[in-house]
């Protein structure tokens, strides 16, 4: 029995929502870090490594937003070079996305190396807190995985159907008002 068309689909748009949602919460802990480092400061105690922390809060916020931002049309595209295109529009958008998947698949296979290798030798951070420093690589890690699906999903999509998963961007939605 083969799955219907609808739940790949519905399950990479889960993943993709899910990647958003993981952003948010590091957006969250970024603002409890900082409310905690207040309240030391207050209080005259220190809260070691809470910079630390920030930083590999944001570095998860915005590997996880990669591949949703790139759905939801929030990275830079150069509308107004493939709107004057015209009929070799499709080609370059399969170039760019195939581009795109490339790189983000180089990146991503990098990304796991420098998590497994960092885990194998012990690295730890240079900060007050030594973090094994491959603990925060694996957001980095995920969110290059997940944006790599991202793009070889559009990819496809673009190939097979002549339709990409980027919804209009803010600019592009304004300029056909």
């Amino acid at each position: 029995m083969h799955p219907k068309p609808g739940y790949l689909r519905r399950g990479l748009d889960a993943l993709y929502l899910a990647g958003g949602l993981i952003a948010a919460g590091f957006m969250i802990a970024i603002l409890v870090i900082i409310l905690l480092q207040m309240a030391a400061r207050w209080t005259g105690n220190v809260f070691p490594g809470g910079t630390d922390y920030a930083g590999y809060c944001m570095a998860g916020a915005s590997f996880f937003a990669f591949a949703y931002a790139l759905n939801h049309g929030a990275h830079i595209r150069v509308s107004i070079v493939l709107n004057a295109i015209g009929p070799g529009r499709r080609w370059l958008e399969i170039w760019c996305f195939g581009v795109g998947a490339l790189t983000a698949t180089f990146f991503a296979r990098y990304a796991v190396k420098a998590v497994y290798w960092s885990h194998k030798l012990n690295d730890v951070s240079q900060g007050q807190d030594a973090t094994p420093i491959w603990i925060p690589q694996l957001s980095m890690a995920a969110g290059s995985i997940l944006l790599a699906i991202a793009f070889w999903d559009n990819l496809l999509r673009l190939i097979f159907s002549g339709e990409h998963g980027v919804r209009s961007d803010t600019a592009d939605a304004n300029s056909h008002a």
